[in-house]
């Protein structure tokens, strides 16, 4: 029986489409075997192998970035938007904001506080992650030897928040003795891993931005995320020749924090995997070792 696994690379908001994709991959009855994500990826395969229901993850999703202690969060003060319709004295507060917090933060890890981001993250169930209905592991980065981690056991809050530990923006989690940030730092779409913990075939789903620059960067924010930006497209091009299947949604030109287009972006995942079905069906239909020998001939040929 064909074991199928995905891997779910981080963008942030853009990680989003996730959640499109296995809606249609539900409704096509297509099983699911293991999950492995990354940062957003991590987020959205944790909760999905908890709820086995993309209805209720998008559910989910919705109702948490409509929440009020979301909102109050600002992400989307981190990209110095134009004033647009928002009056004059409300843009002043908001850049004063920022760069209060900003100035808060020098003495800090990261700009949002330990407190804030265990707030965030309380919000997810916290069961062992061994115990999921759907097998999944999470990747993230230890600070300490630059290594990548493949977390497959623990607190489903604690994994998720370490792999989902953007550099500078949340606090760095330590487990063990390790001190994990962001898997997108060694491992932007986890192909290999996922076959790791129990898939023989792999359906890829890269969120990657687009990295043609349309303006200048104008602030610490702006050079950090377009570096991050740059390192990530490059290192998903490299994971992304052992995925067997590759979708990627058109959500690329959006900005991590877009998180209002949270329907528009979870459409986006819908539409790439309904354009891609009947690849996706030939991927899990296709004999065993026929895929083994496609397998070997892609590794002489690298």
């Amino acid at each position: 029986m064909a074991k199928l696994g995905l891997a779910l690379g981080g963008g942030g908001a853009r990680g989003l489409a996730h959640i499109g994709i296995l809606k249609v991959l539900e409704k096509e009855n297509i099983k699911i075997n293991a999950i492995t994500g990354c940062s957003m990826g991590a987020i959205v395969g944790a909760l999905y192998s908890y709820f086995e229901s993309a209805e209720k993850l998008e559910s989910f999703f919705i109702n948490f970035i409509n929440n009020i202690d979301f909102e109050e969060l600002g992400l989307n003060e981190l990209k110095e938007k134009s004033k647009g319709k928002t009056g004059t004295l409300t843009h002043i507060g908001r850049y004063l904001k920022i760069r209060y917090n900003l100035f808060k933060s020098l003495n800090r890890l990261s700009f949002f506080t330990e407190e804030t981001t265990n707030d965030i993250f309380s919000h997810l169930p916290n069961i062992p992650i061994e115990k999921l209905k759907i097998k999944f592991s999470a990747i993230a980065t230890d600070l300490i030897t630059g290594e990548e981690i493949n977390l497959t056991e623990g607190p489903l809050q604690t994994i998720v928040k370490a792999s989902s530990a953007i550099p500078a923006i949340f606090p760095p989690v330590k487990i063990n003795n390790m001190l994990l940030v962001d898997g997108g730092a060694s491992e932007s779409v986890p192909v290999k891993i996922v076959k790791n913990i129990g898939a023989d075939r792999v359906l890829a789903i890269d969120v990657t931005r687009c990295i043609q620059l349309t303006n200048a960067p104008k602030n610490l924010f702006d050079i950090l995320f377009r570096t991050e930006d740059i390192s990530t497209f490059h290192l998903s091009k490299l994971r992304l020749e052992d995925a067997d299947l590759i979708l990627r949604p058109n959500v690329r030109k959006l900005d991590w924090s877009e998180f209002d287009k949270v329907k528009e972006i979870i459409k986006a995942g819908e539409e790439a995997a309904e354009s891609m079905l009947p690849d996706i069906k030939k991927l899990v239909d296709k004999n065993y070792y026929l895929l083994a020998m496609e397998h070997y001939l892609k590794k002489l040929k690298q």
